[in-house]
């Protein structure tokens, strides 16, 4: 299993909140910007920002603006993409290695989610990651779903996960699903204890969603990758859409699927979000 390093967790609402900011100035520049700068318009000292930003991300913000320019998904796909052709010579199986997160995962049946979470209770929660807050829910099996709401708001990211079980009975208890992801977003690393992942979707959507687990970070790769390692090589399209249909951001990780041109393609969440996670942790790998 891939070495993962932790993710801050203490001050992360702070911290995030901070770094959004000097990432949408780095991300809109057009030229690098100078760590001064940065940090006058945070009002901060440089070698504090340098200390914050580096603790957040494991990099310097100098080196951190060359895993956010343009060409960055780009240059992924030339050097680091999996292609997937490992898994599906052993065939796609929550026995593989799950990326590099520490997760434990079972789908739920065709009939069962064909009835829209009928007879389900699902906790839901707001936390802080390192991509803003996050609505995480989860029934008694484990985490079914995540939305970040960086970009659509918050209204917005709780209306978008609820209407997918329609029947359903969600219920607000932050508490119930506090280790889990404590655990999922890396402070638990090494643990014996797994975060458990409960997939809810289609058959089809499934598959798709097991292969995007075998995605180590740090990595891409391609949605007519994702096509030919399910078994499926012509519906490229519809991979798409089930990528796009990911409830569980982050742990299912949607965000290492590019178009075969390098472009980054849609991304539920907000593509502003896509990039920060991609160079997040391709610049995590390289510390």
């Amino acid at each position: 299993m891939t070495q993962m390093h932790p993710i801050p967790t203490a001050d992360q609402g702070y911290h995030y909140g901070v770094m959004r900011r000097a990432i949408d100035l780095i991300d809109n520049a057009d030229d690098p910007m100078h760590l001064d700068d940065i940090a006058r318009q945070m009002d901060m000292s440089p070698a504090h920002f340098q200390r914050l930003f580096s603790r957040w991300v494991g990099v310097s913000p100098k080196r951190y603006q060359q895993y956010l320019m343009l060409g960055q998904a780009k240059a992924m796909l030339r050097e680091q993409t999996t292609t997937l052709q490992a898994a599906h010579s052993v065939g796609l199986s929550g026995t593989g290695r799950l990326h590099d997160l520490f997760l434990r995962w079972e789908a739920m049946s065709p009939g069962e989610f064909a009835k829209g979470g009928e007879g389900l209770t699902i906790n839901w929660g707001w936390f802080d990651s390192p991509f803003g807050r996050a609505l995480v829910t989860g029934t008694k099996k484990g985490i079914c779903g995540m939305a970040l709401a960086a970009e659509m708001g918050e209204d917005v990211a709780r209306e978008d996960l609820f209407k997918r079980w329609p029947h359903a009975q969600f219920v607000q208890d932050a508490d119930a699903l506090r280790p889990w992801v404590t655990t999922a977003f890396g402070a638990g690393a090494g643990a014996a204890e797994k975060a458990p992942l409960l997939m809810m979707g289609a058959p089809f959507q499934i598959k798709v969603w097991e292969a995007l687990l075998h995605i180590p970070s740090g990595q891409v790769t391609t949605y007519s990758d994702i096509a030919q390692a399910i078994g499926h090589p012509k519906a490229v399209r519809a991979v798409g859409t089930a990528v796009g249909r990911n409830p569980v951001s982050w742990l299912i990780p949607c965000h290492r699927a590019l178009r075969k041109s390098g472009a980054l393609g849609g991304y539920h969440w907000g593509l502003p979000v896509k990039r920060a996670m991609l160079a997040f942790e391709a610049a995590r790998a390289e510390a």
